[in-house]
């Protein structure tokens, strides 16, 4: 019998709840047992997984929640073997779009039983992990902004809401990176560790989980009339302009321009500067 250990987030994406009590009985049905932990707070979900990770009570760990709820339990599981499986609950569910998970919770319940853990690149920011990215500037800003009250209520269109009250403010972010590919300046940038953002947008399409190198997007030219015009590219899934962009890769990654806001996985983390690095640090997740 597997002993799994299912770490919710009751308020992924408003109201998680009737897919967690879906997905615990289909556990429990298919002879698994299973402990639920509800997280309530900024921190449980990583705290429980490091617990986990540190003991031998279970053979897997489920998440149901968001991209910030798998961000905690991966930092948790962190020097652990233990396997990760996600059943995707929040607003946007980025990992679940790259990744290619199933979308009922009945597939995504075998898939976390029968699965086969596959090991997957962390990249890390200071003494902090993340599975998708790093955004640096505009859209981490927008991301510090954002009000979780607004983001229950509106959903997707919160994350447009907080971009356009940024986008009146219009800071410009004036961004000096060291790499190990070379120097570069610019006006702010997303590190990828995976190929999506925000959706199924992309800047980086040569990321990839399985990489043990970051894409970067630098944006070079940083005004609203530019900035409309990335826009406009993702949406209609199109190539950005090379004549206001620096896409290259490296594995390390040195910001020396201060007070910079930096979010990691759609959740904001910190203020420049920092150093972040990829290649030394495993996940082993349960993907399709």
């Amino acid at each position: 019998m597997m002993r799994l250990l299912l770490i919710a987030n009751p308020v992924a994406g408003g109201d998680a709840r009737p897919r967690i009590d879906r997905a615990l009985k289909l556990l429990r049905d298919a002879g698994a047992e299973v402990e639920l932990a509800q997280t309530t707070a900024t921190g449980d979900a990583e705290r429980w997984a490091g617990e986990a990770g540190r003991e031998s009570r279970y053979q897997r760990v489920l998440v149901a929640g968001g991209d910030g709820t798998l961000n905690e339990a991966a930092n948790g599981l962190v020097g652990s073997d233990l396997p990760l499986a996600f059943l995707p609950l929040g607003t946007t569910n980025v990992f679940a779009l790259e990744t290619g998970l199933p979308t009922t919770t009945e597939n995504l319940c075998r898939l976390a039983l029968e699965g086969k853990p596959r090991p997957i690149h962390l990249g890390r920011a200071g003494e902090r992990y993340f599975l998708l990215m790093a955004g640096l500037g505009f859209d981490a800003e927008a991301v510090r902004l954002l009000r979780p009250g607004l983001k229950q209520r509106l959903g997707k269109g919160a994350y447009l809401v907080s971009a356009l009250q940024t986008l009146l403010r219009f800071p410009p972010f004036p961004l000096e990176i060291e790499t190990d590919s070379g120097h570069f300046c610019g006006h702010g940038a997303i590190i990828s560790n995976a190929r999506l953002y925000g959706g199924p947008f992309s800047f980086t399409p040569a990321a990839g989980l399985f990489s043990d190198r970051f894409e970067v997007c630098l944006f070079q030219q940083w005004n609203r009339r530019t900035l409309l015009r990335h826009a406009l590219a993702l949406l209609r899934r199109r190539p950005l302009d090379p004549r206001r962009v620096k896409i290259f890769s490296c594995r390390r990654i040195s910001i020396k321009s201060p007070q910079v806001p930096v979010q990691l996985d759609g959740d904001f983390f910190c203020h420049t500067p920092l150093d972040l690095d990829i290649g030394s640090t495993c996940l082993q997740m349960i993907l399709p």
